[in-house]
């Protein structure tokens, strides 16, 4: 495989195909299932701890997440609002509140950007995006 292997970015740019959908190009159809495994791996393995994560960890968590299973694309349609959902359900289990997109539908330029960072590895404004949506339980 080429692309980013630092360990920490899951998302493998030579799995890219031509599959493209505003202005982003998405996981070619034959490696979906190889990036979702690579995504329960990485991601879902850590659901039932997330209620033990620090708030950063969380924040960190969520972004990264989001970004890597809206790169993988696995559904012709529905993906923004399966990521949101599946978002939306780690964030209670860690103890949050479900997110208000509402931000990220007024800033949806700054979202989109956010994405396409994430292609590269670089999460941190999907992290800020997601630290302006995160309110606990009890706040």
């Amino acid at each position: 495989m080429s692309g980013i292997e630092n360990g920490s970015v899951m998302f493998i740019t030579g799995l890219v195909s031509g599959v493209q959908s505003g202005g982003f190009e998405f996981t070619a159809a034959a490696q979906i299932l190889k990036c979702l495994t690579q995504f329960e791996k990485e991601y879902l393995s850590k659901f039932n701890g997330l209620n033990s994560f620090s708030r950063d960890e969380v924040v960190s968590y969520l972004a990264e997440s989001h970004v890597e299973f809206i790169l993988i694309h696995p559904f012709r349609e529905g993906n923004g609002r399966l990521s949101r959902l599946i978002l939306d359900v780690m964030a209670v289990k860690a103890g949050y509140l479900p997110l208000d997109y509402g931000i990220w539908e007024q800033n949806r330029d700054f979202y989109f950007k956010s994405i396409q960072a994430g292609l590269g590895g670089d999460y941190q404004h999907m992290a800020r995006l997601v630290n302006d949506v995160l309110s606990a339980k009890n706040e």
